[in-house]
């Protein structure tokens, strides 16, 4: 069987250090959450290394705890003692994306980035030093230009800052329940094939330190960046992916609300009602009416607020089966 792009797992902690398998292939973005306790988000990738944490949920800077994830391995990974991912008694989900392993040197933008892409998977993991100046330009490793780019700068208690196509890059928002607002950090520039613009924005390009970026493109039959309005109506809007969908994260753009995730491996029959959020450590949490529903070319929403009020909304999806692919650096 040929390696897939994107998988989600669920597992039970031990307390005791154990290997996660089923992924289908060793991942390079490992994003795991606690289902049935408020530990926080951690996220981590093959360019950082496995000593290595960030925190959807949380502004902070890096955390380099060595009871995490200790290895990335061929059929998944390896989680140690921590609470936030291997608690006796804990019910974890993890979503996993591969790239291109542990990086190589990109030249492509007048910063020289690290860069794990798989271009035929629209994905990669770009390591950067920001250097204060606007204008500025990074390598991003793929053949398309990225449609959504997820932000955080490693050194400092910075928010996170997500650019896309879907609110223009005249503007930026954040894994808060923010609405979507004018910002410079991408400086006002969309990316092209080879690279993605930056501004002086603290965020993402402060001298010295470093950051991380998950740039996403769209790729047929297997992930969808994009926008749909809601109708607030329990018959409710129906988004086109062109897949069944194996996980979607929803964010209205135009007002504060939730970045709200749903996946297969929690939910493996319609209805799609148990979700967690991005922005917040919360546990699992279970919508009390008819929420969604995975559908074989998309997503049919069955309840009347958000993320189906009459608003605009961005997500990012990627698909139940996977393509077969090869990687590309």
């Amino acid at each position: 069987m040929g390696n897939k792009a994107f998988n989600v797992v669920t597992y039970s902690g031990t307390g005791s250090t154990q290997s996660i398998t089923g992924v289908g292939f060793q991942p390079d973005l490992i994003w795991i959450k606690r289902r049935n306790s408020t530990d926080w988000h951690q996220i981590t990738d093959a360019v950082r290394g496995t000593n290595s944490q960030l925190f959807s949920n949380d502004t902070s800077a890096e955390d380099t705890a060595t009871d995490k994830i200790t290895a990335f391995d061929s059929d998944g990974f390896t989680v140690s003692t921590h609470t936030g991912v291997n608690a006796s008694g804990g019910t974890y989900v993890a979503w996993c994306w591969k790239a291109g392993g542990t990086g190589v040197s990109n030249t492509n933008g007048s910063i020289t980035s690290t860069v794990s892409a798989n271009a035929d998977a629209g994905f990669s993991i770009v390591s950067y030093t920001g250097n204060s100046t606007p204008n500025s330009t990074v390598g991003h490793g793929l053949s398309s230009a990225p449609e959504m780019i997820i932000c955080k700068n490693r050194s400092a208690v910075k928010t996170w800052i997500i650019g896309s196509d879907e609110i223009a890059w005249t503007k930026t928002i954040q894994f808060t329940n923010a609405a979507a607002t004018t910002h410079d950090a991408f400086y006002n520039t969309a990316p092209s094939s080879s690279v993605f613009t930056i501004g002086d924005a603290s965020e993402l390009n402060s001298s010295g330190n470093s950051i991380i970026a998950y740039c996403f493109h769209s790729v047929e039959g297997f992930s969808k960046v994009g926008s749909y309005t809601g109708n607030g109506s329990a018959d409710g809007t129906f988004v086109y992916t062109g897949f069944r969908p194996a996980y979607v994260m929803f964010k209205c753009s135009s007002n504060p609300s939730e970045w709200k995730i749903i996946d297969d491996a929690r939910n493996p029959h319609n209805v799609m009602d148990l979700e967690l959020r991005a922005d917040s450590s919360q546990a699992e949490s279970q919508y009390s009416g008819h929420y969604m529903d995975f559908l074989s070319n998309g997503v049919k929403f069955r309840a009347t607020d958000h993320p189906n009020q009459a608003k605009t909304y961005i997500y990012l999806a990627f698909a139940e089966n996977p393509f077969k692919y090869t990687n590309a650096r």
